[in-house]
């Protein structure tokens, strides 16, 4: 059996035997499993392949409290610390190699309203919460317990409720 490269990216950043040491694998294992088989032309096998990702992200979303529906765009080498309570938007996009911890949701501020963007090797804080038509910048700290309501420069540290940035990063 093939193993799916961007799922090979997010093992990397795992330790070994992953999948029996840290729950947050499974999420992102179902995540990957169903945007590869959107992939599949329509037709009968793709139709149960959808069914069984549906339940398997239920069970997952129920087990771990991790819920990343499969529309979401998010790059190779995601990394979930403290599985538990991570909510994510479908329409959120998230670069390659970033970082999220326990209690993060990633999502609009009005229903039907926009979503972030967060750009490559971004670190979340526990509980952080990033909110409505903003961009985090490659490189990106968000501190535990944030409000994140406006765009953070590429390199920068927002911390606080509501955000504030403490460290304006690298100049580019």
């Amino acid at each position: 059996m093939k193993v799916d490269p961007l799922f090979k990216a997010d093992l990397a950043r795992y330790p070994a035997r992953t999948f029996l040491r840290e729950q947050s694998i499974w999420a992102i294992w179902v995540y990957r499993f169903g945007r590869r088989n959107d992939l599949f032309q329509r037709g009968f096998a793709h139709y149960w392949r959808n069914r069984l990702y549906w339940f398997l992200f239920r069970i997952v979303e129920t087990l771990t409290g991790i819920s990343i529906p499969k529309e979401a765009d998010i790059g190779p080498g995601l990394r979930i610390f403290h599985f538990g309570n991570i909510f994510l938007h479908p329409q959120t996009r998230i670069g390659v190699n970033c970082t999220l911890r326990q209690g993060v949701t990633i999502g609009n501020r009005r229903e039907q309203g926009p979503v972030p963007r967060l750009g490559d090797s971004i670190e979340v804080g526990a509980y952080a919460q990033i909110l409505g038509d903003i961009t985090i910048g490659d490189h990106a700290k968000i501190g535990a317990m944030s409000l994140v309501l406006r765009d953070v420069p590429a390199g920068a540290t927002a911390v606080g409720n509501p955000a504030r940035i403490i460290s304006p990063g690298a100049p580019q």
